[in-house]
């Protein structure tokens, strides 16, 4: 042993396996320490954490002010243990908010406060503070119009009537200085293509002077607009028919229609073509004294619409009497110039009318209202029978002694 001790090498090679003994012994005992720290800081360990978009609470008189200027969400940095940090991050049952109660009007920097968080957090609030300013709130009542977007595309013939807006004032609400220059409340309608009545709800949008939108608040919001489109229309009369017969000793003085016309609305090429409305009829057997009808009226193939829908009908009547002309002269229509009559029979070319109707028609006759005449346009050379016809006032009747009269119809003769 003693001789290994003395020999040169051995030493050497003894003293290096002592030293990485050492150097080995020291490094585990660092790496276990180390280990130890990690477990032992864990439980107090500091984070940070960022919550983006965390809505601000304002607290202010909000009956009779009005402020701008508070940001809608602010960034919250919290920093502290994770215990504590995790759980107020995750509940978000914390609170930002900005106290103007103390305020007065007028423009002021205010910092932006928390509360419901933990004294073991720092926290940073990004932005930290706000410039608010803040407004005397008035109301104030304004009539709504409405605006029409491409009135100019209005199906063609079609107009439009003036625009009923339910309410047709609203009460906007604001800063004093915003309220005072409202110049324009509008509701808009978009007419493009429009070929009937529109009905919608629209948007109140409010306006300055120079044609800003301004942001107040507006009740109501939305309102009810109403545009009455009409289409062509044309005022057309109407033919009323009449069926069986008076009964005996009454006559029709007058027959009256409420109103005597009728708007027909639709397609311009429709309602060019009609002249008169045909299709009313009234029973005069079932009239036996003055009676006011109530008759819808009929709607003509491709019309729209009539207005009014119903008309009234007034019919008057008297009880019957007579009046006698005498010796009316027979006109001759129809005869070419070559051609000359003669009355046989009668011979005088005129005759007796008598009439029957209400006394106060025929107290109003005279020998010019009526006209006799007979019709010899197809007829030729030789003797003819012809029916007599009478024009006269409408609501009589007339008896002639004669219906028919016998002529000749000669060739004329021209001396040369």
């Amino acid at each position: 042993m003693d001789k290994l001790m003395n020999n040169h090498w051995f030493m050497k090679i003894f003293s290096l396996l002592l030293a990485i003994m050492l150097y080995m012994s020291v490094n585990i005992e660092e790496k276990e320490t180390k280990s130890g720290a990690i477990t032992r800081n864990s439980v107090g360990q500091t984070d940070i954490e960022t919550i983006t978009n965390v809505p601000v609470v304002t607290y202010y008189d909000e009956e009779n002010l009005v402020v701008s200027g508070i940001p809608k969400t602010v960034n919250v940095t919290l920093e502290g243990p994770a215990s504590i940090l995790k759980p107020t991050a995750l509940q978000r049952d914390f609170e930002i908010y900005v106290d103007l109660t103390n305020l007065e009007l007028g423009t002021h920097t205010v910092p932006i406060k928390y509360k419901n968080i933990s004294d073991k957090l720092n926290v940073k609030i990004q932005p930290a503070t706000a410039t608010v300013t803040i407004h005397e709130k008035v109301s104030k009542d304004f009539p709504v119009d409405v605006d029409f977007i491409h009135q100019n595309k209005v199906a063609t013939g079609y107009s439009v009537e003036q625009p009923i807006v339910k309410p047709n004032m609203v009460t906007i609400t604001g800063a004093k200085e915003l309220v005072d220059r409202v110049a324009l409340v509008k509701a808009r309608v978009n007419l493009e293509g429009a070929k009937e009545t529109i009905e919608q709800e629209s948007k109140v949008t409010v306006y300055d002077n120079e044609g800003r939108v301004l942001n107040l608040e507006v009740d109501p919001s939305v309102v009810e607009v109403t545009v009455p489109v009409t289409s062509p229309s044309k005022s057309v009369p109407l033919k009323i028919n009449r069926i069986g017969t008076l009964k005996k000793g009454l006559s029709i003085v007058k027959i009256e229609t409420v109103p005597n016309q009728v708007t027909i609305f639709g397609p311009k090429e429709k309602i060019d073509r009609i002249e008169f409305i045909d299709g009313i009829t009234i029973n005069l057997g079932e009239i036996t004294k003055d009676t006011t009808l109530e008759m819808k009226v009929p709607l003509p193939e491709g019309v729209k619409s009539v207005d009014p829908s119903k008309v009234k009908i007034n019919i008057q009547v008297q009880e019957e009497q007579t009046k006698t002309f005498k010796a009316l002269p027979i006109h001759v229509l129809g005869l070419s110039d070559q051609y000359t009559v003669e009355f046989l029979e009668p011979e005088e070319q005129n005759m007796d009318v008598q009439l029957s109707g209400a006394p106060s028609i025929l107290n109003s006759i005279q020998a010019d209202d009526l006209e006799l005449y007979i019709n010899v346009n197809e007829l030729g050379v030789g003797e003819h029978e012809v029916p007599v016809e009478v024009n006269g006032p409408q609501n009589i009747t007339w008896n002639l002694p004669k219906n028919k009269v016998k002529i000749k119809i000669s060739q004329k003769i021209i001396n040369e």
